[in-house]
This record gives C-alpha cells, sequence and structure tokens, in this order.
C-alpha cells in the first residue's frame, strides 16, 4: 500500500541521515583525540600516550570482550591477524610522534592519502585490475603528497617522513582488512588497542614522567573517546551505505586545522592546503570508481 511505501522511504531517510550524523560526530571524535594526543605529547612520552590511553580503552571494552570471548580463541588465519595487529601498534605510534614536531594537519595529509596508497598497492601486490582513470587519479594524489611533503634539502624532515612511513603501515593495514573480513569488529578494534597498550608498556618504562591527576583524566578520556567513536562509525556503516557516509571521513582535515589553529597556534601553510585539496579530489574520485565497479574501498579512519 502506498502509505507503508512511504513510510519505508522515511525509515530508510532516517536512517541514511542518522548514519551521516554517527559519521560527522565520530571523526569529530576522533579528531578531538589526536588533538588531546598532541596536546599530551607535548609534555609525556608517546609510550605513556599509548599505554594508559590503551589502559581506558581496553577497560571500557573489557565487558563486551568477555561476552564476545569465543571469537577470540577461533580468529581467521591467526599470523595474519598478528601482522595486523602490529602494522596497526606502528602506524598509530608514528602519527603521535610525528604530532610532536608537526602540525596536526600536516599529520592528517599524509594520513588521508591512505586510500590512494591501498589502491595501487593493490595493483602491485594483489594483481588487482585498475584501470587508466583510477591510476591517473593515484598519480595525481602522490603528486598532492609531494606538495604537501615540500621536498628539498632544506624542508622535508625525520618527522615527515615518520608521518608518511605510518601512512603507508595505515595502507597496508586496510589493504589486509579487506581479506579479513569474517573478523567481528570487537575483535578488530580490541587487538588494535592491546596492540598499542603493550608497545606503551614497553615505550613507557624506558622514559615515565609522573602523570598528574587532571593529565590521567585527560588520559582517560583520550581511550573513552577513540572506542566511542569507533562504534559511532561502526553504526554508522550498518544505518546508511558506505557510499553515503564514508566521503564524510574526509571532513577531519577541517577539523584538524581548527583544532591546531585554536589548541595549538598552528596555521597551516599554502602547500598543505593545496596537497590536502589534491588528495582529497583524488582519494574521492578513486572511491566513487571503486564503488560503481563493485570493489570494497578503503576507509580514512583516523589511527584508533
Amino acid at each position: 500500500m502506498p502509505f507503508f511505501k512511504n513510510l519505508s522511504a522515511y525509515d530508510d531517510r532516517s536512517a541514511r541521515l542518522a548514519g551521516i550524523g554517527l559519521m560527522v560526530l565520530s571523526i569529530f571524535m576522533f579528531s578531538f583525540g589526536d588533538a588531546m594526543g598532541k596536546f599530551l605529547v607535548g609534555t609525556y612520552s608517546v609510550g605513556q600516550l599509548l599505554f594508559l590511553r590503551g589502559s581506558a580503552a581496553l577497560l571500557l571494552l573489557l565487558p563486551i570482550i568477555w561476552r564476545h570471548r569465543r571469537d577470540f580463541v577461533h580468529m581467521e588465519r591467526p599470523w595474519l591477524q598478528l601482522v595486523r595487529v602490529t602494522l596497526s601498534t606502528l602506524e598509530v605510534a608514528a602519527f603521535f610522534i610525528a604530532t610532536v614536531y608537526l602540525p596536526l594537519a600536516d599529520v592528517i595529509t599524509y594520513y588521508l592519502a591512505g586510500p590512494i596508497f591501498v589502491t595501487a598497492m593493490s595493483a602491485i601486490f594483489l594483481r588487482e585490475k585498475v584501470g587508466w582513470r583510477r591510476w591517473t587519479a593515484i598519480l595525481i594524489g602522490f603528486c598532492g603528497v609531494v606538495i604537501a611533503l615540500r621536498p628539498s634539502a632544506q624542508t622535508v624532515s625525520l618527522p615527515a617522513l615518520i608521518a608518511l612511513g605510518g601512512s603507508l603501515s595505515f595502507a597496508t593495514l586496510m589493504l589486509i582488512t579487506r581479506s579479513l573480513r569474517k573478523t567481528p569488529d570487537i575483535v578488530m578494534a580490541s587487538s588494535q588497542f592491546v596492540g598499542t597498550f603493550l608497545l606503551g608498556a614497553v615505550m613507557s618504562a624506558f622514559h615515565w614522567v609522573q602523570p598528574t591527576p587532571g593529565s590521567l583524566v585527560i588520559f582517560a578520556l583520550a581511550g573513552v573517546i577513540s572506542v566511542t567513536a569507533l562504534f559511532c562509525v561502526n553504526r554508522s556503516l550498518k544505518l546508511a551505505p558506505a557510499s553515503v557516509v564514508v566521503p564524510y571521513q574526509y571532513s577531519m582535515i577541517v577539523w584538524a586545522v581548527i583544532f591546531g589553529f585554536v589548541v595549538f597556534g598552528d596555521v597551516p601553510e599554502v602547500a598543505t592546503i593545496v596537497g590536502a585539496a589534491i588528495i582529497i579530489g583524488a582519494g574521492f574520485y578513486i572511491y566513487l570508481r571503486e564503488r560503481d565497479l563493485g570493489r570494497p574501498s578503503a576507509e580514512v579512519n583516523p589511527p584508533a
């Protein structure tokens, strides 16, 4: 009946709007958490950030982990899971190490290139067919990375290379995640936090600054925000098609610029803005092409 058809269309529209809202909220929360992390590593070591942030996240996830404990016993391809966790841990560490020395917008710009790297690596290592249109977009995206990197003997810094290396690790991580689609979300998320927690425990043993009560609250809040944002992303993708909500993930560069300016007084350079715009344009085109071809697309989630 027409009434029920209209009601169904209304429900679908409401779900899509809710999905978009959750995605926008999650990107804001991820960006806020990244800004908090950059603020903390100005005083404390990156190891402490990973350790205390991971502790708070795992404490929050513990009831869910216990409820789904059987999923952890019967994981698919355990060795590949281990590689994935290792890459995830390294890219999160690289992200926050880079933020010690670089503006937040610069680091985020390199990570925005993740989907471009994924498409290129899929063609090179997995022999997936990539047509001339996407290869053109990949080359344009790389030009955006080069512009943002501002390569010269005076400007290419070790922190910039660390951020770029983290972005490549992030891309490899997304590539592996594609082949582990049967793994439950809670296993994926919690294993990443376990990885950062363990690396943080090792790193912080060599450099520990006694946190103040206020700093401990911020560490804990950073972990809670990361977990909440992750759940918002997952829920968003269940309420609305990826083709509707994923493009909103590129809004993270806007929040990075805002938080960078308001909190740290960072004014992005013209090269960063131009490079980011080119990367976003190329990544968005690749996303649309892969959607049209029915291939799973890489998402631009910030570090967990």
